[in-house]
């Protein structure tokens, strides 16, 4: 018998991962060999042979790539001679992780003390509640940093350490015991505000999943064939979240490649990925390694740097796109002669017809974007930095306050967040009344603003469930007197009156979903949103990113900045970095390389200022890595400087 059309454009390790529809299956995928294709055409495959499309979970780990699934499957459904009738719905659920948790949930709700509308805490949400926290314990904030004592409750989470079991391990350490105080008051705001925060939406889904058989076997049912993307970047609580919908069957395909985990510093655990075979007794293993996004150049640098790992599957990329051009290395006198060669470059490139954005610059640390955004200017290239958050604008902050205050009205950090904007004089004594269920005490005039106010969130929360999403923000603009606050201000004024009827622009994606789901929508995805999810795909623009926020994309023209020793390999200042951590830095310039299709630029400077020190810098290992062969070496404009080493 033929084979379906669907297979015939698949390579041969493409087309088995296909085909191996049943029990545990592990693609070790490497950069660019096109395993969101394999992932595509083996959910079509599965539906082709009868499963229902509503019993097929695809899970991965970023907006942008989930987006990018999701209408490569619906594409190919809508394509394929399936015959599916014209009011056909049900479709394979394509999400990443943290969406996931949210849908488990919201069907859950009850079971955890919430209600479908609860409020989901983005990470300045969380830091400012722990900062609150440590002032309420009598610290200083400068001190004890909310941003650190964040991240290590964070970390706990993503290895599935509650509170109770972190305080069984507090013992006598001063700074654990703080954490844990910070900790308890951070739950405190939490419960009383019917929120959970983005580690909560995986570690609450864990418990429901755990605590409660008819639930594990109700998404047993529902989603029986399961994939996993990037499962190299899962943590423990991801991992445990696949293993309880796998259940008996076992019918879970896991996409990955152990050389492009870079997220150990945020939980993801290498050993899921190493382990899968222990984990899934008779797992089928496929190794993809034709690559259809880089030169040959660009893989032999890169299979040559990763071969010093030993924490890996062994692989080789290729590719059938022939050798393709040299990589050039720059070896500048400081960060701002090494910033002007890249915009120089850049420049140059986008003169000879190169689109910006196929051009990316690419640094370790978010410090080093000054210098670069400095000469872009200077040069007059445009350029746009991922990591400047659209909804972490204060106007748009503000508007969606407004919309998951009038859902729940347990939020009283959103109520805090809006109560006196626009001003209505109801100030901190007042309102700390009102949070206490004080308004017996409060004056008949304070009263009155206080019910106007409610007022605004009566007629918000009536139009959030009879109105589309965009024309729910256009409403909160002009009903909370926002609009009339800003359109009569200053320049700045009329920037976040812009920002604001963007995000009405943005919402209009939500307006084919029923009143009320595209509210919550757009409040769900406005808090778990990435930088990826502010790359304005239409903007021609040059894009300035860390690598780690570079991870899933690709680009014709890459440069790789800040090639020195400590800063990439990065060392983190007084902290000895073990073997392990070695290997992570060196995925991580494995990541830069892959991210090529054309060619890279690798860039170092001899003279770096660091935290207002001006350091001689050690050319990175990494560079002597790279085979000579490989290598053009460009030669530094003579205004460049020069430098000269003293004995110490």
């Amino acid at each position: 018998m033929s084979n379906p059309s669907y297979l015939t454009n698949l390579n041969e390790k493409q087309r088995e991962a296909v085909l191996k529809t049943d029990g545990p299956v592990l693609i070790l995928a490497g950069a660019g060999a096109g395993k969101t294709k394999a992932i595509t055409h083996r959910i079509l495959h599965l539906i082709t042979s009868g499963i229902k499309p509503e019993n097929i979970l695809a899970i991965t780990f970023t907006n942008k790539a989930a987006k990018e699934m999701r209408e490569r499957v619906f594409k190919l459904i809508e394509e394929s001679d399936l015959n599916l009738p014209v009011s056909f719905t049900e479709r394979p659920f394509v999400s990443t992780f943290h969406s996931l948790g949210v849908h488990i949930i919201k069907e859950n709700a009850q079971k955890l003390g919430l209600t479908r509308h609860f409020t989901i805490f983005d990470r300045s949400d969380s830091r400012r509640t722990i900062k609150e926290a440590i002032i309420e314990l009598g610290l200083d904030p400068k001190q004890y940093e909310p941003g650190m004592i964040l991240s290590i409750i964070s970390r706990e989470k993503g290895k599935g350490v509650d509170i109770h079991r972190f305080f069984e391990s507090v013992g006598n350490d001063y700074m654990r015991e703080i954490v844990h105080n910070a900790w308890q008051r951070y739950e405190a705001t939490l419960r009383k505000e019917k929120a959970l925060d983005f580690d909560d939406l995986l570690l609450k889904t864990v418990e429901l999943l755990e605590k409660n058989p008819d639930i594990r076997a109700h998404y047993e049912k529902v989603w029986r064939y399961i994939h996993i993307d990037e499962y190299q970047d899962t943590n423990k609580v991801q991992y445990k979240i696949a293993k309880l919908i796998a259940g008996d069957k076992k019918n879970i395909c896991v996409v990955g490649d152990v050389d492009q985990n870079i997220y150990s510093w945020r939980g993801a655990d290498i050993k899921n990925i190493l382990s899968f075979e222990c984990d899934y007794p008779g797992a089928a293993m496929i190794v993809l390694e034709e690559n259809y996004r880089s030169t040959q150049t660009i893989l032999e640098v890169a299979n040559h740097i990763i071969k010093k790992n030993k924490n890996r599957f062994e692989k080789n990329l290729f590719t059938k796109k022939g050798a393709g051009e040299a990589i050039t290395l720059y070896e500048a006198f400081d960060e701002n002669d090494e910033a002007r060669f890249v915009a120089e470059k850049a420049a140059d490139l986008i003169g000879k017809g190169v689109d910006p954005r196929e051009i990316a610059v690419l640094y370790r640390a978010n410090f080093q974007s000054r210098a670069l955004e400095e000469a872009m200017l200077s040069r007059g290239v445009e350029y746009q930095v991922l990591g400047v958050k659209f909804f972490e604008r204060k106007e748009v902050r503000d508007a969606l306050s407004y919309i998951r205050a009038a859902l729940n009205r347990d939020s009283l950090s959103d109520i805090q967040r809006v109560i006196n904007v626009p001003a209505r004089g109801i100030g901190k004594v007042t309102i700390a009344k009102i949070f206490s269920g004080m308004l017996d005490r409060l004056t008949p005039a304070v009263l009155k603003k206080w019910s106007e106010f409610n007022e605004i969130l009566d007629d918000i929360a009536k139009k959030a469930q009879a109105e589309k999403a965009s024309d729910l923000v256009k409403f909160v603009i002009k009903r909370t007197g926002l609009e009339d606050m800003l359109k009569n201000g200053t320049d700045e004024d009329l920037e976040r009156l812009e920002n604001m009827r963007e995000l009405a622009t943005l919402a209009t994606k939500y307006d084919f979903m029923m009143p009320g789901e595209g509210a919550a929508k757009l409040l769900e995805d406005s808090a778990l949103a990435t930088d990826q999810d502010e790359m304005e795909e239409d903007k021609p623009a040059v894009r300035l990113m860390t690598i780690h926020a570079s991870k899933g994309l690709e680009f014709e023209y890459v440069f790789i900045t800040g090639l020195e020793q400590d800063l990439f390999p990065h060392r983190a200042m007084e902290s000895k970095r073990d073997k392990r951590d070695d290997e992570e830095e060196r995925r991580l310039f494995y990541v830069a390389l892959t991210r090529a299709k054309k060619k890279l630029f690798l860039t170092q400077a001899s003279l770096r200022t660091i935290y207002g020190a001006r350091q001689v810098t050690v050319p990175s290992e990494f560079i002597f890595d790279v085979p000579d062969k490989f290598i053009e070496r460009e030669e530094r404009a003579s205004s460049g400087g020069k430098v000269i080493y003293f004995d110490i």
